[in-house]
């Protein structure tokens, strides 16, 4: 890889996009962070995560797109106030009420965009393996597919690639891997209800206690609950 490879990384606040901005900075690349404030409840609180992990990772350029459209459209606990934050259910297969429809096409194409404008050759999201038992455009099929949408409306000389390196990771293994390369997860938020203390029962705040909690480390952030989850 070139001294001057860059790359893109989805930067949502949370503590997977994090991992994935170390391991695109271990990897060699100047780092382009995006974040998207789309409506979401925590929408101030995870911006604030974003730009401090940018500071902390001496991001080449940090960028931050407010959007509108997928609040309006709705059907997400995430974005809707008249659809509740359910409570944790770790063993469900079904597609969670926080699930945002079709939300990683639209922030990986302002992804792409941004990365083809910097001349940047790659792009990092987060997304991870207990991601796509609940959400369909967290599979390994749909970045596949997005790769192909890439290699297909871009400029011929482009090349651009999609880098979700935890597909088949689970949320403890992208923990361990963080606390390796010394991650600050201090700087990250994942509650979808509250911005501060998390609040600890809600599906995000549960998958990543657990990770905690499985490598024997203690989260940093605050909770107003700390249930154990661990396996």
């Amino acid at each position: 890889m070139s001294s001057n490879s860059r790359a893109v990384v989805l930067a949502s606040g949370g503590m997977d996009s994090a991992t994935a901005a170390a391991v695109a900075k271990e990897s060699g690349h100047e780092l382009y962070m995006l974040h998207t404030s789309y409506g979401q409840r925590t929408e101030s609180k995870e911006l604030e995560c974003a730009e401090a992990q940018a500071d902390y990772y001496d991001a080449a350029d940090f960028l931050h797109l407010t959007t509108d459209h997928l609040s309006k459209i709705g059907n997400s606990s995430l974005t809707d106030d008249e659809v509740a934050v359910e409570d944790a259910d770790l063993d469900s297969d079904e597609v969670p009420s926080s699930y945002v429809p079709f939300r990683n096409a639209n922030l990986l194409s302002m992804a792409v965009s941004y990365a083809e404008a910097n001349e940047c050759d790659a792009v990092y999201i987060g997304a991870h393996s207990e991601d796509f038992s609940g959400y369909p455009d967290c599979r390994p099929a749909f970045f596949d597919a997005f790769q192909q949408v890439v290699e297909v409306g871009t400029k011929d000389d482009t090349e651009i690639t999609i880098s979700a390196p935890f597909t088949e990771w689970s949320k403890t293994d992208i923990a361990k891997r963080g606390v390796e390369l010394d991650v600050p997860y201090q700087l990250t938020w994942s509650c979808y209800r509250d911005d501060e203390p998390a609040c600890g029962t809600c599906d995000a705040c549960a998958f990543r206690l657990q990770a905690f909690q499985n490598i024997n480390e203690r989260d940093p952030i605050e909770y107003a609950e700390r249930p154990d989850y661990r396996t």
